[in-house]
């Protein structure tokens, strides 16, 4: 939630476990977090109740509940903020008996309330204490007060003269889903062919690992070389796979190419637009995204260089280059950290409205990295839905778990929770082969057998794809229903007494409301 409201909406879930959620018995359940003084207050037009956090010392010092939670239990948590002066980032932390478990950000406004919400989960099941912290410290108070990607369609079998047919069997198969689960390449994949049959035969959506970077395409002052990056799309085009573009620019100053760092600040801009219309000009048409400056709510290396609206101008420069690709943002640990403030949900939302501040009114997409260590699936889902206020398109666009026991545990935890949120369009697994190994995450050994985390992703493409199909018989009228995932298909029927089959019938499962959910199958008896 990005607005700011006169009031605070009731509680959700009317305060779940804690106690005195809406503060109408005073502080009760409520004690003081350090040095700071903790009074209740009640607001005399409107009757909101809200806690009073004053003459704090640091910025953890605020107001207190305890609870007793469970290792294997998901959490999720909301709270309404506000401060007496100007704006401040505030988390809410769990302290646990070994830890500390940050819930979510938000940034707090004064003069009206702002919703934080997120999600935790605890290593160990004991004690917690509950706190909030301001991570950039002003004058101030603090103040406190599942599938979705299916659909339920009808067939119904008649004959050549449109009556139904009873007991006729219905066989139905997903020739492509709706749902984009795509992997990286790398230009191993060139001169492998072991490595092309295998990734070819499961995916139809691809991103090169570095090949479009600008440190790859030109390693030395005006020599530009595209051999490798124009290879990768002409193999990923001849297997009908659609391609994201990573990335235009990269704002972390430690990924530039090596002769940029010394330019001057004329320089470099003539060298910035010589690159966006180069890389953009060059691929025109051909990709569906365009991670334009990647990562910068970490870094600011060219708004350092060129000033402070530099990436306002790299979109503006790409959408006009190349109107039907989708520029898209591009950042990490706004869904895999909790505890990362720079990239928060709530700072992300912020980066987005500077742009549009600025002057971008062009089409933007939310890029989402998702290098994970754990999964914190509560946190996910809250970040997303924070995120889903801009109705902005959202990917995750470079998924991986980091290696280690849980590994395609995790994997498969979070690719169903990503899964299962309506405003997640896409995934691409950042899982690039190399014969030293991948960046973080392989999903087959070097001859091209399935590890763990390989059969996970064909465990889910299975399962999001049906690919077993769906069988079954029509009730007396010729019906038959089955709950499908939105994609393409190809469905038959066979006749109960002659066995003849009918033509095979494609249709598509969309998800709009307006979409159509009954088909008619023909036979002639």
């Amino acid at each position: 939630m990005t607005s700011c409201l006169a009031k605070p909406l009731r509680p959700q879930y009317d305060g779940g476990i804690v106690v005195n959620p809406e503060l109408k018995d005073g502080l009760k359940g409520w004690t003081t977090f350090g040095d700071t003084k903790v009074e209740h207050g009640q607001s005399s037009h409107d009757g909101n109740n809200y806690i009073v956090a004053s003459n704090r010392h640091q910025p953890f010092h605020s107001f207190t509940q305890k609870f007793d939670l469970d290792k294997d239990k998901l959490y999720t948590f909301s709270a309404w903020l506000q401060v007496s002066d100007g704006n401040a980032d505030i988390a809410a932390v769990f302290k646990t008996q070994n830890s500390y478990e940050t819930a979510g950000w938000v940034t707090a406004q004064k003069g009206c309330w702002s919703m934080l919400k997120g999600g935790f989960v605890v290593n160990d099941s004991g004690p917690a204490h509950l706190f909030f912290q301001v991570l950039q410290e002003i004058p101030a108070t603090t103040y406190f007060a599942v599938q979705v990607r299916k659909r339920r369609v009808k067939l119904q079998a008649v004959d050549q003269h449109g009556r139904p047919i009873a007991n006729a069997t219905v066989s139905i198969k997903q020739r492509r889903p709706n749902f984009p689960l795509g992997c990286a390449i790398n230009q191993n994949i060139l001169r492998n062919s072991a490595y092309q049959n295998w990734w070819s035969s499961r995916f139809k959506y691809t991103v090169f690992e570095n090949e479009l970077k600008w440190y790859s395409n030109e390693r030395s002052r005006g020599s530009e070389d595209y051999s490798v990056s124009d290879a990768l799309v002409q193999f990923a085009r001849s297997r009908g796979a659609a391609i994201r573009g990573h990335n235009v620019f990269w704002n972390d100053p430690r990924y530039q190419p090596s002769w940029v760092g010394g330019l001057s600040t004329n320089d470099l801009w003539g060298a910035a637009n010589k690159r966006i219309y180069s890389v953009v000009g060059r691929y025109k048409g051909q990709l569906f995204h365009w991670d334009v400056v990647n990562e910068n709510l970490h870094y600011n290396f060219f708004e350092s260089k060129l000033g402070y609206n530099a990436s306002n101008v790299f979109y503006q420069k790409a959408n006009q280059i190349d109107s039907r690709t989708t520029p898209f943002l591009n950042e990490y640990n706004t869904i895999e950290e909790s505890k990362d403030g720079a990239s928060s949900p709530s700072k992300y939302l912020q980066k987005i409205n500077q742009l549009r501040n600025q002057g971008y009114n062009g089409p933007l997409g939310i890029g989402l990295e998702g290098h994970f260590s754990y999964a914190n699936l509560p946190y996910i889902r809250s970040a997303i839905d924070t995120l889903a206020t801009a109705k902005l398109p959202i990917w995750v666009t470079e998924l991986d778990v980091s290696a280690g026991p849980n590994q395609a545990n995790y994997l498969e935890q979070i690719l169903w929770e990503l899964h299962s949120h309506y405003a997640v369009q896409g995934i691409m697994l950042w899982a690039a082969w190399s014969p030293q190994g991948c960046y973080r995450m392989c999903l087959t050994d070097n001859n091209f057998r399935n590890l763990a985390t390989g059969n996970v992703v064909d465990k889910v493409r299975g399962q999001w794809g049906q690919a077993d199909g769906v069988q079954g018989t029509t009730d007396s009228e010729g019906l038959f229903e089955a709950s499908l995932y939105h994609g393409e298909y190809d469905a038959k029927i066979s006749h109960p007494k002659t066995n003849k089959f009918s033509n095979l019938k494609k249709f598509s499962v969309l998800p709009n409301k307006n979409a159509k959910d009954l088909f008619h199958l023909k036979i002639r008896v």
